[in-house]
């Protein structure tokens, strides 16, 4: 008896060591992650308001922000650095909430646990805990403007300040996080030779996917700063980064994730490298002079279009090196692995050129430039909303080997020495693609009418994809796979008859038998599905696996 009560002491004695080693590990990741806010000498920004002309409607100042007829947000902003971040803040409040309701929605999905929620936002706080000093002063100062039209609900997370700056870095952290299932984005360009009138021309999709919800409200911004260029980017509410943007000099940039290792914590984010470049770069000189100076946490390529130049470059940066891609020829391609001399010849490269979807896409690309020797606006769109395999092979709607992925968040089109910008609508980019001109936009000096601001002469059409009915299949199929995702159930023969020629239709539907216990006709899926255009290594792998537990 005195033995067990012995036992019980030192097993007590234990747990509260434990628990108190927790409560310090807590209480240190709580110091390590509060961040405070840039001192600010002049808050006379703070006391402006908007003014609603008609409903959704706002201006101050010179600043606006509307909803165009074509789905997409508009928004203009001048001044320094706090001041364009305040004004952002208070013209887009609503859309800088509700942002952050689906990315927090989101993440409740992904995560349901609330215990691994709290964990995760300790690691990220833990993670991010040098984040600030790796961001200029200038973009922090700009960051806190925009904070303070964030939502007091989050703030068990942290500051509005804290979040908001945190999500600057979110796109990094996902990079870092699953970087072998990296979302596969894709850039080219054409000019001189390969394209019609010796155009310069740039298009991208970026395929980055954070639920529907995420990618509804997009907004085209134009930023007017007091030091540096005018520039565009297509972005969402609270967001000061850039992935897609040109500036009043013509210089483009648009961001390619690429193979990354595990990193030790935070550095500059890449959006806000991008930014910078946009904001302070007038050729391909100046913007791999600014690529050098940060320091970067993921791998990432940068294709930076300068009409200074006339050509395209892609400045490939992981955390420790530089390298940069000049194709020596009239056109230039990017997906998400290193083409350098340098960087392309690493073994993780090397690994992601095997294993990933991106080598497939680059050659697709490659092929379908092939076929439009004189490129023009029209024909770049056209390569964007591609949805098929090489040699036009017909790989089933959402694959990731796909240009088109039916994911992306907003696909884009830069003319740079017209100055010239084309941005998809909804849905993804199959629907039309609506043209801003940078320098009448910039010439506005002021919206106080609420009236349409694209170059509608110039208006490319919505693709015909959408009325068929492999699209409508599609939709299906997607519908299908959210239901299985939340925990319901779907049948295996209406999975397959929604996108019969993708591979992860017959997966799903080998998961739904193998539920049922019908285990001939999940072997019969999975088998089916090995036999079809699979993604990637890893995902191949995945439905061996399956295969081999159920013939055990």
């Amino acid at each position: 008896m005195r033995r067990l009560r012995t036992i019980g002491k030192w097993l007590g004695y234990t747990m509260g060591v434990i628990l108190l080693l927790l409560v310090i590990l807590f209480i240190y990741l709580y110091r390590v992650s509060k961040v405070d806010p840039p001192e600010i000498a002049d808050r006379s920004a703070t006391q402006l308001n908007r003014t609603e002309v008609t409903p959704g409607f706002y201006y101050l100042g010179n600043n606006w922000f509307r909803k165009s007829k074509s789905g997409l947000y508009e928004l203009y902003v001048e001044g320094n650095d706090f001041e364009r971040g305040v004004i952002n803040g208070k013209l887009t409040r609503e859309l800088v909430q509700r942002q952050e309701d689906h990315f927090s929605a989101q993440i409740e999905k992904m995560i349901p646990s609330t215990f691994y929620r709290h964990f995760l936002k300790y690691f990220i706080g833990w993670f991010n805990r040098h984040l600030a000093s790796q961001v200029k002063e200038e973009y922090k100062r700009e960051i806190y403007g925009v904070s303070m039209a964030a939502s007091d609900k989050y703030d068990y997370i942290g500051s509005p300040y804290q979040r908001i700056l945190n999500y600057h870095a979110a796109h990094d952290i996902g990079h870092a996080l699953q970087s072998m299932a990296l979302v596969g984005c894709t850039s080219f360009g054409t000019w001189g030779g390969h394209s019609a009138d010796s155009a310069f021309i740039i298009g991208r999709n970026f395929d980055f996917y954070v639920g529907d919800k995420f990618s509804e409200d997009k907004i085209v911004a134009f930023f007017k700063p007091t030091n540096g260029h005018g520039y565009m980017t297509v972005t969402w509410g609270g967001f000061t980064g850039a992935v897609s943007g040109m500036n009043d000099a013509g210089l483009t940039v648009t961001i390619n994730a690429a193979k990354t290792d595990m990193p030790s914590g935070s550095a500059t984010p890449v959006s806000l490298v991008a930014r910078e470049i946009l904001q302070y770069a007038g050729n391909i000189a100046q913007a791999l002079q600014i690529a050098r100076s940060r320091h970067m946490f993921v791998s990432e390529s940068f294709l930076v279009g300068s009409a200074a130049d006339n050509k395209a470059v892609v400045i490939e940066k992981t955390p420790d090196s530089l390298d940069v891609y000049d194709p020596q020829q009239d056109y230039i391609v990017c997906a998400n692995h290193f083409q350098g001399a340098e960087l392309g010849a690493l073994p993780s490269n090397q690994q992601q050129i095997r294993e990933s979807a991106s080598a497939y896409r680059y050659q697709r690309v490659q092929e379908l430039l092939a076929q439009a020797p004189a490129n023009t606006v029209q024909q770049t769109i056209n390569i964007l909303r591609d949805t098929r395999g090489l040699g036009g092979a017909d790989i089933g709607l959402g694959n990731e080997k796909a240009i088109n992925q039916l994911i992306a968040h907003h696909s884009i089109v830069f003319e740079p020495k017209k100055r010239l910008v084309w941005v998809s609508t909804t849905p993804w980019q199959e629907g039309s693609f609506v043209c801003y001109d940078l320098s009448k936009v910039f010439a506005l000096r002021g919206l106080r009418a609420d009236r349409e601001i694209i170059d509608s002469t110039r208006t490319i059409a919505a693709d015909t994809l959408v009325n068929t009915a492999a699209f409508a299949g599609f939709t299906q199929f997607r519908a299908y796979k959210q239901r299985i995702l939340d925990g319901g159930t779907a049948d295996p023969d209406s999975i397959i008859a929604s996108n019969p020629n993708y591979y992860h239709a017959y997966v799903l539907a080998g998961d739904m038998a193998a539920n049922k216990g019908d285990t001939a006709a999940a072997l019969k899926f999975y088998q089916q599905a090995l036999k079809l255009e699979i993604a990637t290594q890893q995902e191949r792998a995945a439905i061996e696996g399956k295969l081999k537990r159920l013939t055990k």
